[in-house]
C-alpha cells in the first residue's frame, strides 16, 4: 500500500542496500590494494606494482560511487525522517561529525596523495598514504556503526524535552552492540575484498587475458584474505546474535521462526512456512537439539516464542502497537546469510588447497575458474541479507524501545513527492550500478596491466608527463604537415 511510511521506508532501505553494495567493496578492495603494494615495496617486483594499480583503479571507481550514494542517504534524514532527526540529533551529532570532519577528510586527502603520488613520493611514504586511507575508512565505519548501534541498543543517553541527549560518549563506543557490529562489518570488508580480488583474477584467467602467472598470486592472496575474513565474520556474527537474543528477543525468535516457546531441547527449523496473520508456523522441517546448541552451546535449553514476547512488549510499551516483525523475510534472509558464511569458508579453504604449489590444476579447469569468478558476487547477497535482518528485525522501532517508525516520518512529505523521489533514486542507482559494472568490465578487458607505467598520471592535467604528452602530440602533428603555414595561405 502506498503510504507515506511505507514509501519512506522503501526509499531509505533501497538507498542503504545500494550504498552498502559499495562500502564493503571499496574498503575490501582498498585493503587488497594495500596488501599488494606492501608486497611490491617488500620485493621490488614490478608485477606487484602493476597489480596494485589495476585493482586500485577498480577501488577508486567503487569509492566514487559509494560517496555519491552516501550523500543521498544522509539527505533523507532531513527530507523524510525529520522527526527522527530531531529526536536523535544530539546522539548522532557527535559520531557523524567526527566521521565527516576527521575520518572522511582523512580518507579523501590521503587517497588523492596516493593517486597522484606514484613516482613522486618514496615507496614507503606512498604506501603509508594508502595505509592512512584504510585507517580512515575503518574509523569512518566505526562512527557510522556507533550511531546505528544506538538504534539497536540505546545506551549513554537521557531523554530531555522529548529528545534523546547523549550523556556518555564512551558508553556509546564501548557498547557490546557497537563492538560486535564493528567486528562483524569489518571482517565482512576482508571477506568481500578477498573474494572480489580472487574472483576478478579468476575471470581474467578464464578469459585468457594476459599471462596466467600474472593473476595466479592474486587468486591465492584473495582466497587467504577471504578465509581469514570469513572465519572472523562467522565468529563475530554468532556472538552478535547472542547479544541480539538478550537486547532484542523478538528479532532473535523471528529469525528462528519461533512463535510458541520451544521444548527443551529446542528443535531448529531448516525450512518453514508461516501464517503471519495468525502468528503461527504452518510447516517446518526440524533438526532435533540444534537450536539449543546454537543458542546455549549445549544440547538443552528452550527458546521463548514471539507470541509470549509480544505480550511482554505490550505490557511494557502499550497495546496499540504491532511488535511482530516480517517473520518470513527474517527467517530466510538469516539462513541465506548464515549459509553463505559457511560456504565462504569452504570456498576459500578449498581454493587455497587446490592452488597449492604441488598441485595447481584448478587454474586450468574452466568450471572451477567460473565458480570462483562468479563467487565474487556472493558477498553482496550475504551482506544485504545481514542488513535486512538487522534493520527489519527492529520493527516497529527506529530507536529500539524509545521511538517508533510512525513517529519518525517527516510530517510535511506527501505520497506524491515520495513516489517521485523513489522513482528518481531508483533510476539514478540503476545508472550508477550499470556504470560501475561497465567501467570495471572495461578495465578488465582493456587494461594492459602487464605493461602499465603509471595508472593515474593521466588524471593530473598539470603533471610533467601530461605536458610532455601534449608537446609530443603537437610535434607529431607538425611532422605530418611539413608545408609552411605561409605557403598554405598562398595556396
Amino acid at each position: 500500500m502506498l503510504t507515506i511510511e511505507n514509501l519512506a521506508r522503501f526509499q531509505f532501505g533501497m538507498t542503504t542496500v545500494f550504498h552498502f553494495f559499495f562500502v564493503p567493496f571499496s574498503v575490501g578492495m582498498l585493503f587488497m590494494t594495500f596488501l599488494m603494494e606492501c608486497i611490491y615495496v617488500k620485493t621490488n617486483d614490478e608485477k606487484w606494482k602493476q597489480r596494485t594499480k589495476f585493482f586500485g583503479s577498480i577501488m577508486l571507481l567503487s569509492f566514487a560511487v559509494g560517496v555519491v550514494t552516501g550523500i543521498i542517504q544522509e539527505f533523507q534524514f532531513g527530507m523524510n525522517w525529520s522527526d527522527y532527526s530531531r529526536f536523535v540529533g544530539d546522539i548522532f551529532g557527535a559520531p557523524l561529525a567526527v566521521e565527516a570532519l576527521l575520518a572522511f577528510f582523512m580518507e579523501s586527502t590521503f587517497l588523492g596523495i596516493w593517486m597522484f603520488g606514484w613516482d613522486r613520493l618514496g615507496k614507503k611514504l606512498h604506501l603509508f598514504a594508502l595505509f592512512l586511507v584504510f585507517i580512515g575508512s575503518l574509523l569512518s565505519s566505526l562512527w557510522i556503526l556507533a550511531a546505528n548501534s544506538f538504534m539497536q541498543k540505546p545506551v549513554g543517553y537521557e531523554v530531555i524535552g522529548g529528545r534523546a541527549t547523549l550523556t556518555s560518549f564512551s558508553a556509546l563506543l564501548s557498547s557490546n552492540q557497537t563492538i560486535l557490529e564493528f567486528f562483524h562489518v569489518g571482517t565482512g570488508f576482508f571477506l568481500m575484498g578477498g573474494f572480489a580480488a580472487a574472483g576478478i583474477s579468476a575471470f581474467q584467467i578464464l578469459k585468457k587475458r594476459g599471462d596466467v602467472n600474472f593473476w595466479k598470486p592474486v587468486v591465492r592472496l584473495g582466497l587467504l584474505v577471504a578465509l581469514i575474513g570469513s572465519v572472523g565474520n562467522f565468529v563475530a556474527g554468532d556472538q552478535q546474535m547472542l547479544e541480539v537474543k538478550e537486547s532484542q528477543p523478538m528479532k532473535f525468535s523471528a529469525t528462528e521462526g519461533v512463535y510458541e516457546k520451544t521444548g527443551d531441547p529446542a528443535e531448529w527449523d531448516m525450512i518453514a512456512f508461516f501464517n503471519e496473520a495468525d502468528h503461527k508456523e504452518v510447516f517446518g522441517i526440524k533438526i532435533p537439539y540444534l537450536l539449543s546448541i546454537l543458542t546455549y552451546r549445549k544440547p538443552s535449553g528452550s527458546v521463548d516464542g514471539m507470541n509470549d514476547i509480544n505480550k511482554e512488549l505490550q505490557a511494557k510499551y502499550g497495546t496499540d502497537k504491532n511488535y511482530y516483525p516480517p517473520v518470513t523475510v527474517l527467517f530466510y534472509t538469516f539462513r541465506i546469510m548464515a549459509g553463505l558464511s559457511m560456504l565462504f569458508m569452504l570456498l576459500s579453504a578449498g581454493g587455497l588447497f587446490l592452488t597449492r604449489k604441488k598441485k595447481q590444476g584448478m587454474y586450468e579447469n574452466n568450471v572451477m575458474m567460473r565458480i570462483y569468478g562468479w563467487s565474487l558476487f556472493l558477498p553482496f547477497a550475504a551482506i544485504t541479507s545481514g542488513w535486512l535482518v538487522t534493520e527489519l528485525g527492529r520493527y516497529p522501532w527506529t530507536v529500539y524501545g524509545l521511538f517508533t517508525i510512525k513517529e519518525s516520518v517527516s510530517p510535511s512529505v506527501s505520497v506524491g513527492s515520495l513516489l517521485f523521489s523513489n522513482i528518481v533514486y531508483f533510476i539514478l542507482f540503476s545508472i550508477l550500478g550499470t556504470l560501475m559494472i561497465m567501467y570495471t568490465r572495461r578495465l578488465m578487458i582493456n587494461s594492459d596491466v602487464e605493461n602499465a607505467t603509471t595508472s593515474y598520471v593521466e588524471l593530473d592535467p598539470f603533471s610533467k608527463e601530461a605536458f610532455e604528452a601534449e608537446a609530443q602530440t603537437v610535434g607529431n602533428k607538425n611532422t605530418k604537415d611539413p608545408i609552411p603555414t605561409e605557403h598554405k595561405e598562398v595556396d
